[in-house]
């Protein structure tokens, strides 16, 4: 039987009414030459678009390629022990009653008990995450922690002092399976810092923020509170992105922040020191301003100092 018909919507002479109400768009069915083929293709050549497109991935295969070959490298350095690493065991006794949380990290971190779990961060020597390393003092405090030094190939050189940032170097032989922690610093040409858990299985970390918020973790000192939680990570991206980055007026505003929660109380969240107050003071203490900030933040961060976990950052200040 007969099936309905309609007419051909190819031919150039089928005139059809379009609504004036709605938008107009381009005939995707316009013939080579017509006044709207001017995204067809012709003559055998590619689409602008489409070359963009291909171009982009092509990129991102790229950049999936170089982070692939810098992970592997990585787990090269963490699973292979040399004797010329920069090593350092440090001392579990804890000599402040503050950051005193029960931190398991078969708990936490969900592995086999005794296994070694190795965390390697990069970092550019230009800007030190004295952050990280006043977390890795607090972590040595709790955990058995295998610590070392590197310096990337596209640094030509790190003054001493970066290169003993984890402690005194030891040339002996050492055994991994002795530790609970490997906590690995390569100094590295990276705009942000990066860190590598777990190599063969987790996405990096970027940033010295969201970093020191993983490490900070591990003390298992965390706020039990949300809105304790909130605040404190409401002070570390404060810290991290106005006091460190901000521009003048931000500082000031944020200064004065500071000023006003430090005359009510010791510490920023309350009667025991967090993590908003190791992000802020590093931040400040970095900046090497600190005899222009107001009178009570200059008593809060003498008393960051009299914890003794900011020692270690001392030498880099």
């Amino acid at each position: 039987m007969p099936m309905y018909q309609v007419k051909p919507l190819s031919q150039r002479d089928v005139k059809i009414d379009l609504p004036t109400c709605m938008y107009k768009l381009s005939n995707i069915h316009a013939l080579p030459g017509s006044s709207c083929a001017e995204h067809a293709l012709q003559n055998g050549e590619t689409d602008p678009a489409l070359k963009a497109l291909e171009a982009r991935q092509d990129e991102i295969m790229r950049k999936l390629y170089e982070l692939k070959a810098a992970v592997d490298g990585l787990a090269k350095i963490a699973s292979t022990p040399d004797a010329d690493m920069d090593v350092t065991t440090l001392s579990q006794t804890t000599t402040v009653s503050a950051f005193t949380g029960t931190a398991d990290l078969d708990a936490l971190l969900g592995k086999d008990q005794g296994a070694l779990r190795d965390i390697v961060i990069n970092a550019n020597p230009a800007s030190p995450p004295l952050s990280l390393l006043v977390l890795h003092g607090l972590l040595c405090q709790r955990y058995r922690i295998l610590s070392t030094v590197h310096v990337h190939s596209s640094v030509s050189s790190v003054p001493p002092q970066l290169l003993s940032c984890l402690g005194p170097r030891h040339t002996e032989s050492y055994e991994r399976q002795r530790f609970q922690l490997g906590f690995t610093l390569i100094w590295k040409d990276v705009p942000n810092v990066q860190m590598k858990f777990s190599i063969q299985n987790m996405c990096p970390i970027d940033g010295e923020a969201n970093v020191a918020r993983f490490l900070f973790r591990l003390l298992g000192s965390e706020p039990k509170d949300p809105i304790v939680a909130t605040q404190m990570d409401s002070w570390v991206d404060t810290a991290f992105f106005q006091l460190a980055e901000g521009a003048s007026k931000e500082r000031a505003a944020v200064l004065r922040s500071l000023n006003s929660s430090l005359g009510r109380a010791v510490w920023l969240l309350g009667s025991e020191p967090s993590l908003a107050d190791i992000a802020c003071a590093c931040c400040l203490l970095r900046d090497s301003q600190v005899s222009s900030t107001p009178a009570n933040v200059q008593r809060w961060l003498q008393a960051c100092k009299n914890l003794g976990h900011f020692h270690c950052i001392t030498p880099l200040l």
